[in-house]
Order: structure tokens, then C-alpha cells, then sequence
């Protein structure tokens, strides 16, 4: 017996706008608009529904995000819970410029200088980082 992880529930001020954000970063769709109230947001679904919730069962599978209204902004401590985000088609600084248009911010949380990753925070606040790059030629197992 297993569980499957299959998405992450974000508290969010304007879930919206943050759904658009993270779509832009991610390549994903929104999958249902609850009028503002609740977004989910995943990989564009080449299949029928059908065969999606069975792959789902099969075996692991990419988590959508769920932004929900709450009536608070995040708090100003670090996030205890952050996404790691890497490129898969161009290189780190590349993807930092790109990130950064979306609406995507620098941000400090004590990690200090020459790090290999790069600590972001989206329009919310919620931080997250921006690690090596998986495009051919910048990485190899």
C-alpha cells in the first residue's frame, strides 16, 4: 500500500495572480479557477482524464499546486517548506533573468555568498530557489 503526493496547498492573499506566476516558472495550465477562491494550476494534461487519474495510481507523478484565499499576507519568517526549481533548457543566470521579468525577487535568508544556487522569493513572498541548470551540456550525472 502507498500514498501518492499529489499536490501542494498554498495559502495566498491573491491565489490568482500567484497561479499565473507560478504557470509562467513551471510551463503549467490552470486546471480549475474556483472564482478566485481556490486555482489549480499542473502540467498541461495530454491525455484524457481518465488516463491521467490512472497514471496517478500507477506510480509517481508531477504534483499540481493549489493556491487558496486566505485573508492574511505571509509572515516575514523563512519559509519552512520551499520549492527548488532547475532549468531544464538554458543555463542558471539565463533562467534568473527570467525568472526574475515573471515577477520573481531576490531574497535573503541568511544562506550567504557563493552558493551555487540563487534564493528567490515569488510575489507573495514565498521563497524559493533556483539550483543548477539540467540542460544538456550544463549538467551530467
Amino acid at each position: 500500500m502507498a500514498s501518492r503526493f499529489e499536490w501542494m496547498t498554498i495559502d495566498s492573499v491573491d491565489p490568482r495572480k500567484l497561479a499565473d506566476f507560478w504557470c509562467g516558472v513551471l510551463d503549467y495550465v490552470v486546471y480549475a479557477d474556483k472564482n478566485g477562491a481556490a486555482v489549480e494550476i499542473g502540467p498541461d494534461p495530454e491525455v484524457p482524464d481518465e488516463q491521467r487519474l490512472a497514471a496517478l495510481r500507477d506510480g509517481p507523478a508531477v504534483p499540481s499546486m493549489v493556491f487558496v484565499r486566505v485573508p492574511e499576507a505571509k509572515t516575514i519568517a523563512k519559509n519552512r517548506l520551499h520549492f527548488e526549481i532547475c532549468p531544464i533548457d538554458s543555463d542558471q543566470q539565463t533562467e534568473l533573468v527570467r525568472l526574475l521579468a515573471l515577477g520573481a525577487t531576490k531574497a535573503d535568508v541568511g544562506q550567504g555568498e557563493g552558493r551555487s544556487w540563487v534564493v528567490l522569493a515569488d510575489p507573495e513572498g514565498n521563497e524559493f530557489c533556483l539550483t543548477r541548470s539540467l540542460a544538456p551540456g550544463e549538467f551530467d550525472l
